[in-house]
């Protein structure tokens, strides 16, 4: 076996790499993007939020408009948005309610800002009302803030 002789590195090669000028402008192009770019997107977590928020009250109406067609009537506040996992002990006791439930989930829905949505019978606004106080979870508030509730569907 035979090994083949090492080549000697030449000592003329120039040194290859970005010069300081060069990064410097990169990363004056990139902090450039970031400022146009950051608070569009920041923006937009607020919005998906809200659209999530309409999104569940909007499925939780259904449910109960299922409730109400199988026992004549929807829950009372008492009874609550829980009615629609386990069949009320309290009263009026449904005569038909449906076994598993109206929710294909084993719990509730909260917000997205983690609060248990509100449920009125009879509602404020409407014959019944689901709800959420928005980001501050307090009555009133604007934009993020702002009550949304199944009135606004």
């Amino acid at each position: 076996m035979t090994i083949a002789p090492r080549r000697a590195i030449s000592a003329h090669r120039p040194a290859r790499g970005f010069t300081l000028i060069e990064i410097m402008v990169v990363i004056t192009i990139l902090g450039i993007l970031a400022a146009l770019i950051v608070p569009r997107v920041v923006g937009r977590t607020d919005d998906a939020r809200i659209a999530a928020a309409k999104q569940d009250i909007a499925s939780l109406m259904q449910a109960l408009k299922l409730y109400r067609l199988d026992n004549g009537a929807y829950p009372t506040t008492e009874q609550g948005l829980r009615s629609l996992l386990t069949k009320p002990t309290i009263e009026p006791l449904p005569q038909n309610w449906k076994q598993g439930g109206y929710l294909e989930r084993s719990t509730t829905p909260k917000d997205p800002w983690g609060n248990e949505y509100k449920y009125l019978n009879p509602g404020l606004k409407g014959e019944i009302d689901v709800f959420s106080y928005g980001r501050d979870g307090a009555v009133g508030g604007e934009e993020v803030d702002a009550d949304i509730g199944s009135w606004q569907l």
